[in-house]
């Protein structure tokens, strides 16, 4: 085993916080569309309108050449904290050091152009950084073919996935020479081979750079990753230390999973649960884009069925089409070629937060997004409470949306969802931003909702939980089904074959070598 540096003692201070706290005011809307709509509900009435720490005595240090992790669950503060650092929010007691300039990487694509190109986006986000033009210039090639988007480095941002987004908003950040990277839950949308390879950089990158801080719910990657992580918990500092020591500590406080009574959350994949009645029949189904360079297909000659009862997983690396066939299911995009029935409601997730108004609190949020969805104030009114209590966010209820951090927002959108009872429910990344007790939580309801509804299609880079809960698995790449069989089957196939590029594409880090195989 790799002995591991100890930077207090090896390295000069980067970072210094000592008593760092911030507050909001529950209740308070900020902008003239939050008021304006609180005005026409009568939800708004109950608001309380009290004083609320995120952050409170937060003192740490950050030493130069570590990769330092911050880990807790949702709303712990993960996200107000990595604003501070960056001069993003000004805390309101207590106070910070930072030597260096920040770079900050807040959810993958926040601060892209969707009318933009790929590369104008790049020199846009470059120069917003204070990059010089000519700095662009010479690591636009290994930008571009980092984030392996090829020839849509050349087409508008609209057109991109949430994966190629993330691919090129980490391209972007890693190569332009920062010196403190803060990498919020940075990993999350993407495939498990660009996972690694961004792990890779970024561990190249703190022989260059001050160091990098990375906010993260992915324990076993902050283990191998990290040389020390901040445990946050309800706003304040529980532990700094060990990353190994850390995690089982954090583990140990997660709730066990209540025993329920006839219920299993690994589901039976027996043929008896799935009936003859077909839900959804794609027949050649295609989807094609006029972008710069000609017609693309992010779907072509998609063929599929699904009968009731079933539980689809479907898989591949960003870019294959998962989330333009969930958009062409719910009707948010129509085929150009073939045929698509749909028989039953549909109800898409397609994204947590994608629909929330930034400027508008949470429960503001909750009648807007039900309004939306056609679904009745009365409805609403009668499972508030309990949207509130499962999001488990709670006085941040009463908090603008644009405060959230990824994991809060996960959680709400979460839970406006799991009252819908559709007939069709698709997920598309249900559980890539989230805690290990929230993970349970909307585990059990996507079962609950799978007692209640004909069909259930879940889009996730999570190959054990497409084990775990789907019968049936379909791998997609580069718009087309690769293979459609069981869930077992799907990922084995898939990891097979992204194994072995792993091999070829990725050279062992030989500093790491120890510390990546302890984990």
């Amino acid at each position: 085993m790799e002995n591991k540096k100890d930077p207090i003692q090896n390295e000069k201070e980067v970072v210094r916080a000592r008593n760092i706290g911030v507050s909001f005011q529950s209740g308070k809307r900020d902008d003239f569309k939050s008021i304006v709509f609180g005005a026409i509900k009568e939800k708004g009435k109950k608001e309380k309108n009290k004083k609320v720490w995120s952050l409170k005595d937060i003192s740490f240090d950050g030493h130069q050449g570590e990769i330092l992790g911050i880990i807790g669950s949702n709303g712990a503060g993960k996200t107000t904290l990595s604003k501070i650092i960056s001069g993003i929010l000004k805390e309101d007691k207590g106070n910070i050091q930072v030597d260096g300039k920040v770079t900050a990487l807040f959810s993958f694509g926040m601060g892209f152009n969707q009318e933009l190109t790929g590369r104008e986006n790049v020199y846009l986000n470059g120069m917003m950084l204070g990059i010089d033009k000519e700095i662009i210039n010479q690591y636009i090639d290994d930008i571009h073919e980092f984030s392996e988007i090829g020839d849509f480095i050349d087409q508008p941002m609209k057109y991109y996935s949430s994966g190629m987004r993330a691919r090129l908003g980490f391209s972007v950040a890693a190569h332009l020479e920062p010196e403190v990277l803060i990498l919020d839950e940075a990993l999350n949308t993407g495939d498990a081979r660009f996972s690694r390879k961004a792990a890779e950089k970024m561990k190249e990158l703190v022989t260059k750079a001050k160091m990098v801080i990375i906010v993260t719910h992915g324990l076993i990657y902050a283990q191998r990753n990290c040389d020390r992580l901040i445990w946050l918990d309800k706003g304040e500092v529980r532990e700094i230390g060990d990353p190994k020591e850390i995690i089982q500590k954090y583990r140990a406080t997660v709730p066990p999973r209540p025993l329920r009574r006839n219920k299993n959350l690994q589901l039976k994949k027996t043929e008896t649960n799935i009936e003859d009645n077909i839900i959804i029949k794609a027949n050649n189904v295609g989807v094609s884009y006029q972008l710069n360079t000609g017609e693309f297909w992010a779907l072509k000659n998609v063929n599929f069925e699904v009968r009731e009862g079933e539980v689809i997983g479907i898989i591949g690396h960003n870019g294959a089409g998962k989330s333009t066939l969930c958009k062409v299911l719910t009707n948010i995009l129509a085929p150009d070629t073939g045929t698509l029935q749909v028989n039953g409601n549909t109800s898409a997730l397609l994204g947590y937060g994608t629909g929330f108004n930034a400027q508008l609190t949470g429960v503001d949020n909750i009648y807007l997004n039900a309004m939306l969805l056609g679904i009745p104030k009365k409805r609403v009114e009668k499972n508030f409470d309990k949207i509130v209590e499962f999001s488990g966010i709670g006085d941040a209820i009463h908090k603008p949306v644009k405060n959230y951090s990824a994991g809060m927002k996960s959680r709400l959108g979460f839970s406006i969802a799991a009252v819908l009872q559709p007939d069709i429910f698709i997920i598309d990344e249900a559980l890539s931003t989230g805690d290990m007790a929230f993970q349970q939580k909307a585990s059990e309801r996507i079962q609950d909702m799978m007692e209640q509804a004909k069909a259930v299609i879940i889009v996730s880079h999570s190959m054990g939980f497409i084990e775990k809960v789907c019968t049936r698995g379909i791998w997609m790449e580069k718009g087309q089904i690769r293979f459609d069989g069981t869930a077992e089957e799907a990922v084995a196939k898939y990891r097979e074959e992204n194994g072995a590029k792993r091999k070829i594409q990725l050279k062992p880090n030989n500093n790491n070598a120890n510390k990546n195989n302890k984990a």
